[in-house]
């Protein structure tokens, strides 16, 4: 199980990393263009196609075991969700949006030790991935790790500049620290 600390390194280094090679190419480009929309209908679909990307597989099974995941959640049928998620992380082991989809569901059940550790998984294959990132500063909040929340926050910013949401909680929590942290 990977630590608090461990995921605050994570993105501290993150633009050290690359994203793994299991992951399609067509991504790099999605980034490219994140980094470059400006506000509007363009990073909305931008944003789109990257979630589409991240919860899409190769494999069949995958993605049927994906949907039954995000259904059981939406339908508060946590447990199913969970034993679903188990299945894909471990028989998918190099697909960031399984672990993701885990890690939130392990915050939608207040568990912050597993969903971090499903998040330094998360982040080791997809360092770009805002909604780890994000993630992992609402656990941050939760403990009353305002730093650690405005770290994961600017990174997630950094990567996906129309997350407009997180500039003012950013902003909020940089007045705290006289300004930016990472």
């Amino acid at each position: 199980m990977k630590s608090h600390r461990d995921v605050l390194d994570l993105i501290l280094t993150s633009s050290d990393r690359q994203p793994s090679s299991h992951l399609p190419q067509v991504l790099n480009r999605l980034f490219d263009e994140l980094a470059q929309a400006g506000v509007g209908s363009s990073i909305d679909e931008t944003e789109s196609m990257i979630w589409s990307v991240w919860t899409g597989h190769d494999d069949p099974a995958a993605v049927e075991g994906m949907g039954r995941a995000l259904r059981m959640m939406s339908a508060n049928s946590l447990e199913v969700a969970e034993r679903v998620l188990d299945k894909l992380v471990q028989d998918f082991p190099d697909w960031a949006e399984a672990w993701n989809k885990r890690a939130t569901l392990h915050f939608m059940m207040d568990r912050d030790e597993a969903s971090t550790s499903d998040i330094a998984a998360t982040l080791r294959l997809e360092p770009r991935h805002f909604g780890a990132l994000s993630g992992f500063g609402q656990i941050c909040l939760r403990r009353g790790d305002e730093a650690g929340a405005l770290i994961a926050f600017e990174e997630a910013l950094r990567v996906h500049p129309g997350l407009d949401g997180l500039r003012e909680v950013i902003d909020d929590l940089s007045q705290k620290f006289g300004g930016a942290i990472n």
